[in-house]
C-alpha cells in the first residue's frame, strides 16, 4: 500500500509540472500572438481624469479615466476613454495599449502573471490527480477490508465453538462432534 500510495504522489508531481510546462508553453504563444496586434502609441488627455470608485468587485485598485486623442493606425485620428493614473491633468501624454484597429487593448500579461498562472495550473493538476489518486486507493483498501473480515468472521465460526468449549450451530449436548 505505501509503494502504491509513493507511486499516486509521484504521479501526481509529474502531472502537475507537465500541466505548468503546457500553460506556460500556451501563455507565451497566446503572449506572441497577442503582441503582433498590440502597438504601444501616445495619447493626450482631453480633458482631467475622473477619479476611480472606491471599491470595485475584484478588490483592485482601480484607474481614473480620461477622454483622450491618439492616432493608430495609419496616422488616423482616434478618440475615446482611457485608463490614466489618478489626478492626470488634461493636456498630459500617456501611453496605452492599442489593437490593429486603433481601439484601447490591455497590456500584454507579465512573465510574473503567466508564471503564476502556471504555477496555480501546475498545482491543480497536481492536487487533482493525487486526490484520485487516494480516493482510488482508499476504496481499494476498504474493499480489501470488507472481504478480509467477512474470510476472518468465517474462520471464526469454525474455530471459536472448539477454541471457547461451546456448542456450535446444529450441535446437540451429549454429542461428540469434535
Amino acid at each position: 500500500m505505501r509503494a502504491a500510495l509513493i507511486f499516486v504522489l509521484l504521479t501526481s508531481l509529474i502531472c502537475g509540472a507537465v500541466a505548468a510546462g503546457v500553460l506556460w508553453s500556451a501563455g507565451v504563444q497566446a503572449d506572441r500572438e497577442r503582441a503582433a496586434h498590440r502597438h504601444q502609441v501616445q495619447a493626450m488627455t482631453t480633458g482631467p481624469a475622473k477619479d476611480p470608485p472606491r471599491i470595485t468587485r475584484s478588490g483592485a485598485t482601480p484607474e481614473a479615466v480620461a477622454p483622450a486623442v491618439w492616432e493608430h493606425p495609419d496616422d488616423v485620428r482616434r478618440t475615446g476613454t482611457i485608463q490614466v493614473p489618478a489626478r492626470t491633468p488634461e493636456g498630459r501624454t500617456v501611453t496605452i495599449w492599442v489593437g490593429d484597429t486603433g481601439a484601447p487593448a490591455r497590456p500584454p500579461v507579465s512573465a510574473a502573471d503567466r508564471a503564476l498562472t502556471a504555477l496555480a495550473g501546475g498545482t491543480l493538476a497536481a492536487a487533482a490527480v493525487g486526490a484520485i489518486g487516494a480516493g482510488s486507493l482508499g476504496l481499494v483498501r476498504r474493499r480489501t477490508e470488507a472481504r478480509r473480515m467477512v474470510a476472518w468472521e468465517q474462520e471464526w465460526e469454525q474455530v471459536e465453538p472448539v477454541w471457547s468449549g461451546r456448542l456450535r450451530r446444529g450441535s446437540a449436548p451429549g454429542t461428540d462432534d469434535d
